[in-house]
């Protein structure tokens, strides 16, 4: 249902590219019938027409692992980190200045 609801949240114009594509991704999504799972809910959920794909990569135990660990090496990423000195001196301001 949090799938579904984050998809209806989007613009009508996303939400077709959205629900054709799905990524698994993360160790508890190898958990037996799993994908299946999660297509039989939506399909619950949206109308009959509505085109589903789920995509489950043999490498999604470790996928948010790559993904942050390329985010993390982007050189635009490491302008909003936050140092411990940086938050302690200014506080939640400090996410305010560097991340808007």
């Amino acid at each position: 249902e949090v799938l579904s609801y984050s998809i209806k949240k989007a613009d009508m114009d996303l939400r077709k590219v959205l629900y054709s594509n799905i990524v698994l991704s993360g160790g508890s999504t190898l958990f037996k019938g799993f994908g299946d799972r999660i297509l039989w809910e939506l399909k619950r959920l949206t109308p009959k027409d509505t085109r589903i794909k789920i995509s489950a990569p043999q490498e999604r135990m470790y996928s948010t692992w790559i993904g942050g660990s390329i985010l993390a090496s982007l050189d635009t990423f490491r302008r909003m980190w936050v140092s411990k000195r940086e938050y302690e001196s200014e506080g939640a301001r400090v996410l305010h200045r560097k991340l808007w």
